[in-house]
C-alpha cells in the first residue's frame, strides 16, 4: 500500500510540474497568447500597408495623371516647355 501513495505522489508531483512549468502550462499558453496578439498587430499593419498599395497600381493602371507624378517626384521628369526652378533654404 506504500508503494501506490509513493507512486501517487510522484505521479501529482509530476502533474503539477507539467501544469505550472513545462510545455502545455498555464505560463506558456500566456506567453503563447501575447505572442498570438502581437502578430495579430503586425498582420492588420500588413493588410493595411497591401490594401494601399492596391490603391496605388490601381491608380497607375487606370491613369496617366498618377504615372505622371511619380515621374516628377520620384526622377524629377520636366515636360517640354516647362521652366525648372530649384528654390534653395539660406540654411544650406
Amino acid at each position: 500500500m506504500k508503494w501506490l501513495l509513493g507512486i501517487l505522489i510522484i505521479l501529482l508531483a509530476y502533474l503539477q510540474y507539467r501544469l505550472w512549468i513545462g510545455d502545455g502550462s498555464l505560463a506558456h499558453a500566456h506567453r503563447l497568447e501575447g505572442e498570438i496578439h502581437l502578430q495579430q498587430a503586425e498582420n492588420d499593419r500588413m493588410r493595411e500597408r497591401n490594401r494601399i498599395l492596391d490603391v496605388e497600381v490601381e491608380e497607375l493602371k487606370s491613369g496617366l495623371d498618377t504615372i505622371e507624378e511619380r515621374a516628377r517626384n520620384d526622377i524629377g521628369l520636366i515636360k517640354k516647355d516647362e521652366t525648372f526652378f530649384m528654390l534653395l533654404d539660406d540654411k544650406q
